[in-house]
């Protein structure tokens, strides 16, 4: 199986650290050519989950997405949505055939949408050359080999079944769904919940509040998913509620910190400055909100992240009217 990854932050390091279990080797595109020699000469990525040591001799690495491609039949996207662009912009080798892994819970902004949607129309990947990686399955606890779920969406079951081999080990269970955008929204959706949950904590709510704001993100969450992609689904299987409960609740969860530091009284432009890693939640956050307006999908939530993230509207305020509507 020639398998390859996109991205050197540490979702994509948990990812390899994952497959380097079952595939002899695993070509990685990292960053910049620091990022590759730090791991070629100690094992170990410079930046992030600096803990995870990796035997280079089951590794490909390079800086190139066209060597990548070229050489691998899978290709696992793991970069912030934010860059996705800067690196797919550089492919011009033949990608007919292949198949491409979106492991990013966001928007990508050159196109406004979704992952999946960007493939398709920018590289004329269709669905069935098409997977999505979801949760709940946090990069942190990866490196420390804790126990943690994956499930992996394609229309494909010969796809999900060579991907579930890759993928499972005694500390990853991997699950398979065919409801690719379903799943690739919920991974979205979840991290504007957890900027909220996060709000909340930070305004000094507590855990009786949290757990009805949670309750309610989930029924909101089905309204979404059925009004953008109705297929039968159950929202409470892992991918869906499992995934929100973690970012939403987890110390480890970027989305939820940002939150956090807005609730306490941080401006967003300050709060998104003072941390190391991408908030996926902040940027698909307006995105989400103009389909929802389009779609006249009932979101309460989501609509008072929006406000606070983008139109500089009080957290304290908007919390108090959420309050209001929640139950």
């Amino acid at each position: 199986m020639k398998i390859g990854v996109i991205g050197s932050g540490s979702f994509a390091t948990a990812i390899v650290k994952m497959l380097v279990e079952n595939v002899e080797k695993v070509y990685w595109c990292v960053r910049n050519e620091y990022v590759k020699g730090a791991i070629e000469k100690r094992g170990h990525n410079p930046n992030y989950l600096t803990s995870v040591f990796f035997d280079v001799a089951h590794l490909e690495l390079t800086t190139e997405v066209n060597e990548l491609v070229e050489a691998c039949d899978y290709i696992v996207l793991a970069t912030p949505s934010i860059y996705l662009s800067d690196a797919l912009e550089q492919m011009t080798v033949n990608c007919s055939g292949k198949i491409f892994i979106s492991a990013i819970k966001g928007i990508v902004p050159v196109a406004n949408d979704i992952v999946a949607h960007y493939l398709r129309e920018r590289f004329d990947i269709g669905f069935r050359n098409q997977a999505v990686i979801a949760g709940p399955c946090h990069a942190e606890e990866v490196a420390m080999e804790r126990l943690s779920y994956l499930t992996i969406a394609t229309a494909e079951v010969s796809v999900a079944e060579e991907l579930k081999k890759a993928f499972s080990s005694s500390f990853i269970k991997v699950n398979c769904s065919a409801d690719i955008l379903g799943n690739e929204y919920s991974a979205i959706l979840k991290n504007i919940y957890a900027i909220g949950a996060g709000i909340a904590s930070g305004l000094g709510y507590g855990d009786n509040f949290t757990a009805v704001f949670v309750s309610n993100a989930i029924r909101e969450m089905e309204r979404f998913l059925g009004a953008v992609y109705e297929i039968p689904r159950d929202v409470n299987e892992s991918a869906y509620l499992g995934d929100l409960l973690v970012t939403a609740y987890s110390l480890f969860s970027r989305n939820r910190s940002l939150g956090n530091l807005i609730g306490k009284g941080y401006t967003v432009k300050s709060a998104i400055q003072s941390m190391n890693m991408v908030a996926e939640g902040y940027y698909a956050a307006k995105s989400i909100y103009e389909t929802a307006q389009k779609h006249a999908i009932e979101t309460p939530i989501i609509n008072a992240v929006y406000r606070i993230l983008y139109e500089d509207k009080n957290a304290e305020k908007e919390f108090e009217n959420l309050t209001q509507v929640l139950n």
